[in-house]
């Protein structure tokens, strides 16, 4: 996607100085600035950190460490660390695990003096396959906002709704629940988006970003504005993104995507995810009993970063001594999911949807 007119990726392998480079989005929307990562704990401290965030990119990036770490160190002990360390960064989003197991179990055949070339070149693939997932949810996902067009009066918008940022800077490129949209936008249809601002960390604000950046209309809203919105009948359809899914379709999702979802059951509007195949986690079936849940620091709840005239500045919004409580995500029940828009098409949030699409996965 574009930035100032400039084309970019989330993060991209910079061959001149032989390191990563990642959008730094703690300063986003405010301010652009890129992150060039010269360590492993660079690299950890980038997840953790969130200066990368989503599932998908976090996924890339961990992918990416792991072959820094290689370059420097090709022994197996080097690389266990390596793995340890990137994985005790976030221990929801599947996707970490994901990449770090297939890079693992890619190199751990290979002589020491071949491990470092082929982890780089494996996290290239990585990283282009993610672009190419989420191009293809982008095109599903078009059908069905194409089909409720289809069903409005010429000129009048299909109204979605989207919780947190599933968009491209949560990803490589395109992003998950924001690539209908923009696959929409560019084919012609009239859109405008609810963007939740999705506290505590406002990364809804991201999502405004990117929607305004491409030219799509939005209203950037607060978190509870969107059940009343619904109720109103002003939403078609709801798109989140998702963190890690169970084999039989429980959503684990930015903290308040259930209450979207409960709004979105009772005023029959349609909820959909838009979920990438490496975001299921096949050893999991009960998301709320088996899916961990981050505990965040409490200052991402107690403090708020925004700028004023002197610049970008975080200020405390509680009283001083009251403690903060920051569960980062929560799950969706299958049942309150109406479909599941993956790289494949679009299956009902069950086992047997899921592995009608990826059976070769469900085998496993």
């Amino acid at each position: 996607m574009k930035v100032n007119g400039t084309p970019y990726r989330s993060l991209w392998w910079d061959d001149q100085a032989q390191a990563l480079k990642i959008i730094d989005q703690r300063w986003l929307p405010h301010d652009f600035r890129i992150q060039q990562l010269d360590s492993l704990a660079d690299y950890c401290t980038a997840i953790r950190d969130m200066h990368v965030r989503g599932a998908p990119l976090i996924g890339a990036t961990a992918a990416y460490g792991m072959a820094f770490a290689l370059r420097r160190h090709p022994s197996g002990t080097s690389m266990d660390e390596a793995y340890d360390r990137l994985h005790a960064t976030r221990p929801t989003a599947i996707n970490l695990r994901w990449a770090l197991d297939r890079v693992k179990a890619a190199i751990t055949p290979l002589e020491p003096r071949d491990r470092a070339a082929a982890a780089l070149a494996l996290a290239h693939e990585i990283a282009d396959e993610d672009v190419e997932i989420n191009r293809c949810i982008g095109l599903h996902g078009l059908a069905l906002i194409r089909a409720i067009a289809e069903t409005k009066p010429a000129g009048e918008p299909v109204r979605l709704l989207t919780h947190c940022n599933a968009g491209w800077l949560a990803t490589v490129d395109w992003g998950t629940a924001t690539s209908p949209m923009y696959h929409a936008h560019d084919a012609g249809l009239p859109l405008h988006v609810w963007v939740d601002e999705t506290r505590p960390r406002n990364q809804g604000a991201l999502t405004a970003w990117e929607l305004g950046s491409h030219g799509i209309s939005h209203s950037y809203i607060t978190d509870n504005a969107g059940g009343h919105l619904m109720q109103q009948g002003l939403v078609d359809m709801v798109i989140t993104g998702t963190d890690r899914t169970t084999r039989r379709g429980d959503v684990c999702n930015k903290i308040g995507t259930y209450l979207k979802a409960l709004a979105a059951r009772d005023n029959d509007v349609p909820f959909y995810v838009a979920l990438p195949s490496p975001t299921i986690d096949w050893t999991v079936a009960d998301g709320l009993a088996e899916i961990p849940i981050e505990d965040r620091p409490e200052r991402e709840i107690t403090h708020v970063q925004g700028r004023d005239s002197r610049g970008i500045a975080m200020v405390q919004v509680t009283p001083d001594g009251t403690p903060g409580g920051n569960p980062a995500f929560d799950v969706t029940p299958a049942r309150l999911v109406t479909g599941l828009i993956t790289e494949r098409g679009v299956c009902e949030a069950s086992e047997a949807g899921l592995a009608g699409l990826f059976p070769e996965m469900a085998a496993q």
